[in-house]
């Protein structure tokens, strides 16, 4: 992966994201609660995040002190 393709991917998480926090959000306030499904959204989100980080980290080169 070149980091354009790293920058692409990145975005693309992240607009994942918000997309699953505006579906735990309605979720949340709606009249049946699933909690099993807004369990699984939360998980699904943290592992976004994580794979966001870790692709972030490999536009960062590593400094030897």
């Amino acid at each position: 992966m070149d980091e354009a393709d790293i920058i692409r991917r990145i975005g693309e998480l992240r607009q994942e994201h918000r997309d699953l926090d505006a579906a735990i959000d309605a979720l949340a306030f709606s009249s049946s609660t699933d909690q099993m499904q807004i369990a699984r959204l939360k998980k699904r989100k943290l592992r976004l995040k994580d794979e966001v980080a870790a692709l972030e980290d490999l536009l960062i080169p590593d400094i030897i002190a």
